[in-house]
């Protein structure tokens, strides 16, 4: 297995839900974490939870490429390198493809797809530099589609293919792409508030622990692509 301690990890809309979840279980595993988001009183709450020295935050707008590329000077100015990424900011907003306004489509689109684009190229060189890893949070909604869902499943199949064709790209520089497409996950997405009804689903420390496998993987092993469910349905 890899040792992934003292590298140094990014994470995209980290604040809470999937992408905090991800970060605690980078933090117990010795991993350097930066995070970020929009909102600055959410991300000092979770650097909080946190508790890690080797913790920084930072505010970026996935959807602005500058403060992307700021991101990334900020992280290797800390802690001199970066070698893991996970492009996990991401909105949904649902509705008929008659109904949904044009400012929800774009949001989305500019999100949770270019977004995750945003991240992996003012990240690449120093994924390219580390022989890191790249992995972005997509969605069982980007291979099955549904009513109400034009939007979403848009932004989400095109995040799946995009990530599968950086990773051929990526591959020869030895640098690992995966995406993971979880089904319900219990989290404060499209209003939801997280209590014990969601007992059921996939929890944030889920999706943690399948990072932390998945960078301590043999390297000579690439699960590119990961559906994963609930058990049960409820």
């Amino acid at each position: 297995m890899q040792n992934i301690e003292n590298k140094v990890a990014y994470i995209t809309g980290a604040s809470k839900g999937i992408g905090l979840g991800i970060a605690e279980a980078l933090v117990r595993s010795g991993v350097k974490v930066a995070i970020s988001g929009r909102d600055s009183k959410a991300l000092e709450k979770a650097y909080q939870a946190l508790g890690n020295q080797n913790v920084i935050v930072i505010e970026s707008d996935v959807r602005n490429f500058d403060d992307e590329v700021k991101a990334v000077q900020q992280i290797v100015s800390e802690f001199g390198k970066l070698d893991i990424v996970i492009a996990n900011a991401g909105v949904g907003k649902f509705g008929s493809i008659d109904e949904i306004s044009l400012e929800d489509w774009n949001a989305m689109i500019d999100t949770n797809l270019t977004g995750a684009f945003h991240t992996l190229k003012a990240t690449c060189e120093q994924l390219k530099a580390n022989k890191g890893y790249y992995i972005s949070i997509a969605s069982l909604a980007g291979t099955n589609f549904f009513a109400k869902g034009a939007a979403y499943n848009a932004s989400k199949f095109g995040l799946v293919g995009f990530t599968q064709a950086a990773m051929l790209d990526l591959r020869d520089y030895d640098v690992k792409c995966t995406t993971i497409m979880p089904g319900s996950v219990s989290t404060n997405f499209n209003g939801n508030t997280p209590s014990e009804d969601d007992k059921w689903k996939i929890q944030p420390s889920d999706i943690g622990q399948m990072v932390v496998d998945l960078l301590k993987m043999n390297p000579n092993v690439l699960p590119s692509k990961i559906e994963v469910r609930p058990t049960k349905t409820k």
